[in-house]
């Protein structure tokens, strides 16, 4: 399992007060999917920029998709900008992955048979290990369930993230984490805004 598969898992918790954001989520997959490639050696981050290494296809597949997506054209592509390219519909992509393999389980909710569903994890030794991993707190996991407001009660302490380039990543993800939510404040503001014009005095 890779670090975004385990964030993902983590997020799929059904209790209410961890609902995570589909676009949140998707920024935070990318940015650890930029920190797997990292520890694999495929990319560093040189002044906020993605650096490409050579060419490798990592045994996961949704993290091979990322390794080729990877731009090779210098100046190279700021981490922001890997975050929100590389993010677009990439919490879709992890549902369909892992509930594909087995890892996520349809959970109906409601009394009608119809009634909406929803996915949580099944029992299986890959969500347990992401458990496991969540439950010790291991810090990379901790830090971005924390970027989109899942937190474990502990102060984000980034000096135990143990690397330069992977505190600039998490760094950047809660950065695009709040951009994103600045943006959807603004469109509610907007959006009040207008029906109040048309509801009139």
């Amino acid at each position: 399992m890779t670090t975004a598969k385990d964030l993902f898992i983590i997020a799929m918790d059904p209790r209410p007060e961890r609902s995570v954001g589909q676009g949140d989520l998707s920024l935070a997959l990318a940015g650890a999917e930029l920190i797997d490639l990292l520890g694999a050696g495929a990319v560093t981050v040189d002044d906020d920029r993605v650096v490409p290494g050579a060419p490798s296809t990592p045994d996961d597949r949704l993290l091979g998709e990322a390794a080729a997506a990877l731009s090779r054209e210098e100046p190279y592509e700021l981490v922001e900008d890997w975050l929100w390219r590389r993010g677009r519909d990439l919490s879709a992509a992890y549902r369909t992955a892992l509930e594909g393999a087995g890892e996520l389980k349809r959970k109906r909710s409601g009394l009608l048979p119809f009634g909406p569903d929803h996915v949580e994890p099944a029992d299986t030794p890959a969500t347990r290990r992401a458990a496991d991993r969540w439950e010790e707190n291991e810090p990379v996991l901790a830090a971005l369930a924390s970027a989109v407001g899942i937190d474990r009660g502990h102060p984000d302490d980034e000096s135990d993230l143990g690397d330069e380039a992977v505190t600039t990543v998490v760094a950047v993800v809660h950065d695009a984490v709040m951009e994103l939510e600045a943006v959807r404040q603004r469109r509610t503001i907007e959006n009040t805004a207008f029906a109040n014009i048309w509801r009139g005095p």
